[in-house]
């Protein structure tokens, strides 16, 4: 029996891509010093594609084909491997990495809440109203 539909399952999705992006988010911020590090980050559209999506299989027969496996950096995540900030070859932008963990955590309180509501909704049923 499905009491929510989907909406359970797509808050979890939600807060699995905000844990995702707040570990990308906090890497960052520790690698900020260091250098030639590329600043990393997570596509919400990209996570939830290779989740709903299998994986490809390729074939290489020749040693000039494209690897497909050592594409991707980690799930979800991607790096700006041509961006850099700083003279050291660092692509870490401070003020742009704390903008993007304070909307995270909003992003993040905000599932919260909606999940708690949806449980105390059904907590609230169970009791039968009292």
């Amino acid at each position: 029996m499905n009491i929510y539909g989907s909406t359970i399952s797509l808050l979890e999705r939600g807060l699995n891509f905000s844990s995702a992006k707040g570990k990308a988010i906090s890497q960052n911020i520790a690698n900020v010093d260091t250098p030639n590090y590329k600043a990393q980050s997570v596509s919400f559209k990209e996570l939830i594609q290779e989740s709903s999506a299998s994986p490809i299989k390729a074939y290489r027969t020749n040693d000039l084909h494209i690897d497909f496996s050592s594409r991707a950096v980690q799930k979800g995540g991607f790096n700006s491997s041509d961006f850099r900030y700083r003279h050291n070859g660092n692509g870490v932008d401070m003020e742009k990495e704390q903008a993007n963990l304070a909307a995270n955590q909003i992003y993040y309180n905000a599932l919260v809440d909606r999940l708690n509501g949806k449980f105390n909704t059904l907590q609230n049923v169970i009791k039968g109203g009292r």
